[in-house]
């Protein structure tokens, strides 16, 4: 007999009919009820066995973690919390699970003892729930790009270009660490390594995604990037996923409007989709918050935070307006804040988006013409010379949550630019071939991932919304 998922079982309409469920144990109650659940949704089935005519070396095997098959009877439920149940005829033990040593006990486990269980911890209702609205999101991202006829790219994994500038990168060899080959000079000899070159695991695909969106005219990426930034923070990743779309002939405001209607989007499809698991996330962060000092707790609940940012439009303003607001705020004057805002210039730290978002506008907040000097090479210089066609979404609880722009498309500027930042010509011939042959206005933007992902479940450390984290001195599994 074909076994049918607990989340199929939990919406059937039709009750008193034989049915197989397959799936793990969470709890055992007084030799009869059994929490089934198998993934498909956060709720778990009760599955009452017949204990009086159930061996009791079967009854001894039912321990939590345990995978087993349980066949009978699809009934309406007597007891309160759930509408139906299954009145167990037969059951099979699958896999058994060691009660005493399982880790995934039926209890509160520590946030920072589950990461240590990483293998483990989505058998707890709290990572379950977060990786199916990974998965969800996911699929909105693709579906929202799709849907308004862009060209997904896989852009490499392998590069041999910087493209943020930073240096931050995963150098990939295959040299040997003993008895590398060396250049004259005492330099590492590369032209020995595999491709010739150095090479390193990518930050982003930004610049070969323009390259493409100069051909096919709406591109996105979607895949892993590496940061060896040595944070160790809940911020950051060394491994994360970027959401990477790029458009020929988009303007600055086109990609502004472009980023605003895809973020709401895959929020509210997500939202439509994933009503229980964020239901969950709700409650879990309530709890979560009841133990922070007043100062510290959010002043909106997880949904509301969500409907927050489908029901404000995004509102725009300057770097230039945001300084003087933030120069002229009370935290900065009574030096609340980590890092004080004296002048033009400074570069925004999480604390000062965070502000102008949560206590100043409240909304979200899209932040643009920033200066040149704390950007990157390849965003379009303004017509002041001082300031690029830049833009940052800043959401509440999170800060910065997109960071796009309106690329360089000018050559001679785009080489002037290289040419003060010390960026080598000749490494990236390729890229500015698009400014040699047909160049025209274009945008795009990057999205982390798991930082999108961190909003929508609530959750408050980056660690907890990817499935295997890696960061400074872990990767364990």
């Amino acid at each position: 007999m074909k076994h049918t998922k607990v989340k199929d079982l939990l919406n059937s309409s039709q009750t008193l009919q034989e049915v197989n469920a397959k799936g793990w144990v969470r709890t055992f109650r007084n030799n009869q009820f059994i929490a089934l659940n198998d993934g498909s949704t956060i709720n778990n089935i009760q599955c009452v066995v017949d204990f009086e005519n159930t061996p009791e070396e079967t009854l001894k095997r039912i321990t939590t973690g345990a995978a087993v098959s349980v066949t009978g009877t699809l009934v309406e439920s007597q007891g309160a919390g759930q509408k139906f149940e299954i009145q167990v005829t037969k059951i099979q033990i699958l896999g058994d699970s060691d009660a005493e040593k399982f880790p995934m006990q039926p209890k509160k486990h520590s946030l920072e003892f589950l990461r240590e269980n990483a293998h483990l911890r989505v058998r707890t209702n709290a990572f379950g729930a977060i990786m199916r609205v990974r998965s969800v999101l996911s699929f909105a991202v693709h579906n929202y790009f799709q849907n308004n006829g862009f060209v997904y790219v896989n852009t490499p994994i392998i590069t041999g270009s910087d493209a943020e500038g930073a240096g931050e990168m995963f150098k990939v060899t295959a040299l040997p660490f003993e008895n590398t080959p060396k250049t004259d000079d005492g330099k590492v000899n590369y032209k020995e390594d595999f491709f010739g070159k150095e090479t390193n695991l990518t930050v982003s695909g930004q610049l070969e995604a323009e390259t493409y969106a100069m051909a096919l005219g709406q591109v996105y990426t979607f895949g892993p990037t590496f940061r060896a930034e040595n944070s160790n923070t809940s911020r950051h990743l060394a491994e994360f996923w970027m959401i990477e779309p790029e458009v020929a002939f988009n303007d600055l405001n086109d990609n502004m409007d472009l980023a605003e209607d895809f973020i709401q989007y895959v929020i509210k499809y997500t939202m439509d989709k994933c009503q229980d698991d964020l239901k969950f996330l709700e409650g879990r962060l309530i709890d979560e918050e009841k133990v922070k000092p007043q100062a510290e707790r959010s002043e909106m609940g997880l949904l509301e935070k969500l409907s927050f940012v489908l029901e404000n439009n995004f509102k725009r303003v300057s770097y230039t307006e945001a300084i003087d607001i933030l120069r002229n705020c009370k935290p900065n004057k009574n030096k609340k804040f980590n890092y004080i805002i004296d002048e033009w210039g400074a570069d925004l730290q999480s604390e000062h988006e965070r502000y102008l978002v949560e206590k100043h506008f409240k909304c979200p907040v899209i932040l643009y013409d920033y200066p040149a000097n704390i950007k990157a090479f390849y965003m379009r210089l303004n017509e002041d010379g001082k300031t690029v066609r830049a833009m940052d979404i800043l959401f509440p609880g999170i800060g910065e949550i997109v960071g796009g722009s309106q690329r360089e498309e000018r050559y001679d500027v785009l080489i002037e630019k290289m040419k003060v930042l010390g960026i080598d010509e000749e490494e990236l011939w390729w890229y500015l071939d698009t400014r040699r042959f047909g160049s025209a206005v274009h945008s795009g933007f990057g999205l982390g991932f798991e930082r999108l992902v961190l909003f929508v479940t609530g959750m408050t450390n980056i660690r907890d919304v990817i499935p295997f984290p890696r960061t400074p001195g872990s990767a364990e599994f």
